[in-house]
C-alpha cells in the first residue's frame, strides 16, 4: 500500500480508518496540529469519528499509511476517550477553512484547503495552503492559488502564538531530564502552563524525571481525564510510584479512568511491598517465545521506544508473552544475538544459569545479585515460574539514591 507524503486534509475527511487487522475503527473528521512560532504547525494526530458520533484522537505516530481510500493504523490499541483540543493546538478543517488571509501580493483570499506533508524523518507538518481570491462580484468566484504556509498572513491569530508557544519551541528538543529541570526553574503559573501544553507522551516522559512532589503538583493541575491519559503514557512502574503518592480516593479514581489494559499492570505493581523487586520492576520488558528467531529479537530491540537497559536483552518464555507470561525459560543478551545466525531460534541460544528474582526479594538483595553478575536487567518470576517483569539497573539506582536526589543535583548545578 502506497503512503502519500503530501495530502490535503479536506480530502482525508470521511475516509475510513482501519486497524492492522483490517477492522474499521471510524472515519477521519479532522487533523490536529500544534502551533510553532518558528515554522509551520506540526501535525500531531487525526480526529476520527466512531459510532454514535464519538470523536477520538489518533496520534499521527500510530498511522502507518495514508492513501486515497483509507488510513491504516499500526496498532490495534486506541484511546477511546472523547477528543478535546489542547492548548496551542488547532483543528485544521474547523479552524482554518474559510479563514480570511492575505496573500504575498497583499490581496485578500480565503482558505480552501491545507496540505499536511511528511518529511524524511516521518514527521508531518502543515505545508501548502490552497486559497481562493476574494472578489467584489457575487457572481464570480475568485481564482485558486497555492502558497507555502509561511507566505500567508493571517492564518493564525496574533495572540495564538503567545503564552507558551515561544517557550515550547525552545524546550521541545531537550531531553526529558533536561526539560524537567527547566520546568522546575519556572514560576508556578508558567510551569503549569507549559506542562499543560505538552502532548501526553512528552509530559509523561518529563514527569518520570521529576521528583515526587513536583509530579503530584503537575498532575493535580490537570483535569482528571487528561491526568489519566498521561498516566497511560508513563511506564507502568513510574505510574505506580506516582499514584502511590496520591490520596487513596484520587488514586482509585484515576485508575478507574485509565483504559483497563493500561491500568492492569499498574494495579499489579501496586500490590507489592515497597523496596522489593516486584515494586521496582517494569512489567513490560522485551519478551519473545523460544520459536522466535535471532532476527526477530534484533528487530524488537531496535525499537526506538525502548530504553537502553530494556533493549540489552530478550526474555524468553512460553506463550502468552504478556506478563504474567507462560513458563520463564531464560534470557538472551544482545551481544549473543549479534554473534548468532539470524535464522537460529532463541530456544537454542538462551542462557539459563542466572536464577531470576522473586517479587518479594528486598532491594539490598536485588542490588547484590545484579552487581555479582554485572547485569543491566534481571528477570522477576512468580511462584509458578511465570515472568512478571524485570528489574533494570536504572530502577535500582532510582531506589538507592535519596528521594531528593534530583533537587540535590539541581542545587549542585546552580553552584558550579
Amino acid at each position: 500500500m502506497a503512503t502519500l507524503t503530501r495530502v490535503f486534509v479536506a480530502r482525508l475527511a470521511g475516509l475510513p480508518v482501519y486497524d492492522p487487522n483490517g477492522d474499521q475503527v471510524g472515519r477521519v473528521r479532522d487533523a490536529v496540529a500544534r502551533l510553532r512560532p518558528d515554522g509551520a504547525p506540526s501535525v500531531v494526530g487525526l480526529v476520527a469519528e466512531m459510532p454514535l458520533r464519538r470523536q477520538i484522537f489518533l496520534p499521527i505516530a500510530r498511522v502507518t499509511s495514508i492513501d486515497a481510500d483509507s488510513v491504516v493504523l499500526g496498532s490495534g490499541t486506541i484511546n477511546l476517550r472523547r477528543f478535546q483540543k489542547g492548548p496551542a493546538e488547532l483543528m485544521v478543517l474547523a479552524d482554518l477553512l474559510d479563514r480570511r488571509i492575505t496573500t504575498p501580493s497583499g490581496t485578500p483570499a480565503t482558505v480552501v484547503d491545507v496540505a499536511m506533508e511528511s518529511d524524511r524523518a516521518g514527521q508531518w507538518n502543515l505545508g501548502r495552503v490552497a486559497v481562493r481570491d476574494v472578489t467584489s462580484r457575487l457572481s464570480r468566484r475568485g481564482q485558486l492559488h497555492q502558497f507555502e504556509w509561511h507566505e500567508l498572513t493571517g492564518l493564525v491569530d496574533a495572540g495564538a502564538l503567545q503564552g507558551t508557544g515561544a517557550l515550547l519551541s525552545v524546550l521541545e528538543k531537550m531531553r526529558p531530564a533536561d526539560l524537567a529541570n527547566a520546568l522546575q526553574d519556572l514560576p508556578d503559573q508558567r510551569r503549569h502552563a507549559v506542562a499543560a501544553a505538552l502532548d501526553d507522551e512528552r509530559l509523561a516522559d518529563v514527569l518520570e524525571e521529576l521528583p515526587e512532589h513536583a509530579q503530584v503538583d503537575i498532575l493535580a493541575r490537570l483535569d482528571r481525564e487528561r491526568a489519566a491519559d498521561v498516566l497511560e503514557e508513563m511506564d507502568a512502574d513510574d505510574a505506580a510510584d506516582l499514584l502511590a503518592e496520591l490520596p487513596p480516593t484520587e488514586r482509585a479514581l484515576l485508575l478507574d479512568l485509565m483504559e483497563p489494559e493500561e491500568s492492569a499492570p499498574v494495579r499489579a505493581l501496586m500490590q507489592y511491598r515497597p523496596n522489593t523487586a516486584g515494586a521496582m520492576m517494569t512489567s513490560e520488558p522485551v519478551i519473545l517465545t523460544p520459536d522466535a528467531t535471532v532476527a526477530d529479537a534484533l528487530a524488537r530491540i531496535r525499537e526506538k521506544s525502548l530504553s537502553p537497559a530494556l533493549a540489552a536483552q530478550v526474555f524468553v518464555c512460553r506463550a502468552p508473552i504478556d506478563t504474567p507470561t507462560g513458563r520463564y525459560l531464560g534470557v538472551v543478551h544482545f551481544q549473543r544475538l549479534l554473534r548468532e545466525p539470524p535464522g537460529d531460534l532463541l530456544g537454542g541460544v538462551l542462557e539459563r544459569d542466572i536464577t531470576p528474582l522473586s517479587p518479594s526479594l528486598p532491594l539490598a538483595d536485588v542490588t547484590r545479585r545484579m552487581a555479582t553478575y554485572n547485569l543491566v536487567a534481571i528477570a522477576v518470576v512468580d511462584s509458578t515460574d511465570r515472568l512478571v517483569g524485570a528489574v533494570t539497573v536504572d530502577d535500582v539506582l532510582d531506589h538507592l539514591l535519596p528521594r531528593d536526589w534530583r533537587e540535590q543535583e539541581r542545587a549542585a548545578d546552580r553552584t558550579t
